[in-house]
């Protein structure tokens, strides 16, 4: 098994069986990666909540052929909790991942400036530097710009 170890954003998570949820992460080295979790949805979990949209985590996986599969998550940043306090906040973060997951390519030096850029807007958005419309709408137009779609 081949194991890596970068640090990612969750981007959006969904149902898997009875107790496991596939992860959307958008990583520093790997980009956009899509990782297994299993056993998160029990009550007795060790990382159910640091994998939550839009918390920033250290995390370590192993390559599966269609999902990786995450075996160890440390919490870096938890901008989610502050972001679910104000609706606008939330939704502008919720179109940024959207738009990030289209958007970013595998090309290596685009990922590390898709993720510092996520990183960096999620954490004006967080701590309510600016209005989240216009925190969206910056983040788009730099995000179109790194794509190489620069208006």
């Amino acid at each position: 098994m081949k194991y890596y170890r970068d640090s990612g954003i969750v981007l959006r998570n969904h149902k898997l069986g009875e107790a496991d949820r596939i992860i959307t992460l958008l990583t520093r080295q790997h980009g956009v990666v899509r990782a297994v979790a299993k056993g998160v949805r029990r009550t007795r979990s060790r990382f159910g909540a640091r994998l939550e949209p839009f918390m920033v985590l250290d995390v370590q996986a192993h390559r599966g052929r269609n999902l990786d599969t995450i075996t160890q998550v440390e919490l870096l940043e938890p901008l989610g909790a502050s972001l679910v306090r104000d609706y606008d906040a939330y939704a502008a973060a919720s179109a940024m991942s959207e738009a990030v997951i289209h958007v970013a390519d595998m090309d290596s030096e685009s990922m590390v400036e898709h993720y510092l850029l996520l990183y960096a807007a999620l954490r004006s958005l967080s701590y309510g530097k600016y209005p989240p419309k216009l925190a969206l709408c910056a983040y788009l137009l730099r995000a179109m710009g790194i794509a190489g779609w620069e208006p």
